[in-house]
């Protein structure tokens, strides 16, 4: 079974400083039909402006995933973290007991571009923890790279949910594959260029929840760029 998120049906809020969009429901933009998908709550796609961003604010009982597609993003955090997450960065924080944080565009005069997404984790009450970790083009060219799991395999990061990230970069009519073990699930977020699925034409911003299917075949229509989530 596949369910399309269209990027257009997607919550939507303008601040200025922040263009964002909510595939799921986030802070004033509420859908009962679209509270989450298995253990994926959240996945915004945001766009900050040059020197603007999320002042210090908590977080706790939450599995953060950051990625930047364009600019730069600077993080601040109470456990003593102080670094800037570019394009090409996969970002895991475990907020677990509680943290604060906080992010920036460090640029004066470009926009960055970028995913954040909420996992429910594993148990509640965490020793707080994170990590960053740069995985090169070249690792995700015309392949799905495995990028967070819950034992870090592959030199992945590690991650407190039995969910398994990839990412992949595809030219034109490049085509992978992702067998889906009984039982499980998968999320396909398109965040650049176009891709079909099942016949099925995605573009960027669009999602889609894939269950009772043995795999999933992404052929990229367009250079394009994916992040999918095999989800339990």
């Amino acid at each position: 079974m596949l369910k399309v998120r269209h990027k257009n049906d997607r919550g939507h809020a303008n601040y200025g400083w922040l263009d964002t969009y909510h595939s799921f429901s986030f802070g004033g933009y509420r859908d009962p039909q679209h509270m989450g998908f298995r253990t994926l709550r959240v996945m915004n796609e945001d766009l900050v402006a040059p020197g603007e961003g999320f002042g210090t604010h908590p977080h706790n009982d939450m599995e953060i995933v950051t990625y930047v597609l364009d600019g730069a993003l600077e993080h601040r955090d109470s456990m003593g973290n102080g670094e800037i997450l570019r394009p090409g960065e996969f970002q895991r924080m475990t907020a677990g007991t509680g943290i604060t944080h906080s992010e920036f565009n460090p640029s004066s005069d470009e926009s960055t571009h970028l995913y954040q997404i909420w996992l429910l984790p594993e148990q509640r009450g965490l020793t707080p923890s994170y990590e960053q970790k740069a995985f090169a083009e070249s690792e995700r060219a015309g392949r799905l790279r495995l990028v967070a799991s819950p034992d870090a395999t592959e030199g992945s990061l590690k991650i407190h949910q039995d969910v398994r990230i990839y990412l992949a970069n595809l030219e034109a009519a490049d085509s992978v594959e992702h067998e889906i073990a009984t039982g499980r699930h998968a999320w396909l977020q398109v965040l650049r260029g176009e891709v079909q699925v099942a016949g099925t034409r995605l573009s960027a911003g669009d999602g889609l929840a894939v269950s009772e299917e043995p795999s999933l075949q992404i052929r990229a229509a367009a250079d394009a760029e994916v992040m999918l989530f095999d989800l339990a």
